[in-house]
């Protein structure tokens, strides 16, 4: 495993320092009467504040919550969106399911999900749009003493350790896609999310793509239920989990791969490649996945073998926001930013640039917001 400094979690790569992901939980009014005081800022344990506060200070205020993947992203969106355009966004990261609690009550201006809305979802969300404004990955991860970084696993194996049918890291099965790898008897812990997550959506997804099984008993969801393991919330929970237990395999959005430290497990994609998680094996699978769904999805998990440098676990996180609201005009302003200026942003956190066409559909779809 990297190396980590007193067993914190950071966010700072290449001179920009990011907030701590382990931040103190904030109560909601509190993260709403520091929007009204015209402060940006975020937490991933900041709960969303409500939707139809009214500007503070002079101040305009849009509050979003959900997605912790798209996190990092936007705590470095808020300030700059602050100083271009004066309009403070306070963004409480409670997970994608929670975000999309939260604007289909309506007690946020916008929600953020990994996962899209499912059909019944979007029903309840009553007139919401959703619309791809990030492309991350979901990362396996995994703490084995002794064990490099980059160690290669197919689908089904990851399968078999999150049911119970893989129970100690020298298995054979994982034994014989790492030749050379001196590999312990150390238990195997699956970690998962244990609140509603963007994350276990793609995670769930990818091993129902290739295990029939998986797909059968478990499923694709926000919160499934996870036949074995130890839970955690949120990003930072899952992440703090994996460090302090030898033997832990876990998923976390990329961005908390560099900025806690963590290895990266290479994952099988349908090539029978192991690629990097990166941009450029991210941007591959956006590359082969260019079709927007009807209802403003784009699915990207385990793309065709066609594309050999994707990584399987690629995903766009979508905004969620009501086509109809009272702030509009804010809505619009900052959506547009996020997928043009905010863009440069993702580089060194992990997340690539959208394709210009998915960019142009996001744009069509602003317009519609009155």
């Amino acid at each position: 495993m990297h190396n980590r400094a007193n067993g914190e979690t950071s966010m700072e790569k290449t001179g920009m320092k990011m907030k701590k992901l382990t931040a103190p939980l904030v109560a909601v009014v509190v993260l709403a009467l520091a929007a009204g005081c015209g402060g940006s800022g975020s937490s991933e344990n900041n709960g969303g504040g409500g939707g139809n506060q009214g500007d503070g200070g002079g101040s305009k205020v849009l509050i979003g919550a959900g997605s912790t993947l798209v996190y990092p992203l936007l705590s470095q969106w808020e300030p700059d969106y602050a100083d271009k355009d004066g309009i403070t966004i306070t963004y409480g990261a409670i997970g994608s399911g929670g975000g999309i609690e939260a604007i289909t009550g309506r007690t946020v201006d916008f929600g953020a999900s990994d996962a899209p809305l499912s059909s019944d979802q979007a029903a309840a969300c009553n007139g919401c749009l959703q619309m791809p404004w990030a492309l991350g990955a979901t990362v396996v991860s995994y703490n084995v003493k002794g064990v490099d970084d980059h160690l290669k696993l197919t689908g089904q194996v990851v399968a078999d350790m999150y049911t119970g049918k893989i129970t100690s890291w020298n298995d054979p099965a994982i034994a014989s896609l790492n030749p050379g790898v001196n590999l312990p008897d150390t238990k195997v812990t699956p970690v998962y999310r244990s609140d509603g997550s963007g994350d276990s959506y793609v995670f769930t997804s990818y091993l129902s793509s290739v295990s029939s099984d998986w797909k059968s008993q478990v499923g694709a969801s926000t919160q499934p239920a996870f036949p074995t393991g130890t839970g955690a919330e949120k990003n930072s929970g899952v992440a703090a989990a994996i460090q302090s237990t030898d033997g832990a395999i876990g998923y976390v959005a990329i961005s908390y791969i560099d900025a806690d430290s963590l290895n990266a497990a290479l994952l099988q994609n349908q090539a029978g490649n192991y690629p990097v998680p990166g941009l450029d094996t991210i941007s591959a699978a956006a590359a082969a996945a260019t079709e927007v769904q009807a209802d403003g999805s784009i699915p990207l998990v385990n793309p065709p073998a066609s594309a050999a440098d994707a990584y399987p676990m690629s995903t766009y996180t979508y905004a969620i926001v009501p086509q109809k609201s009272d702030k509009a005009s804010e809505l619009k302003d900052f959506l547009t930013y996020a997928i043009t200026d905010g863009q440069a942003f993702g580089k060194d956190l992990g997340f690539p640039e959208m394709p210009s066409s998915v960019i142009e559909h996001d744009k069509t779809e602003i317009a519609k917001i009155s």
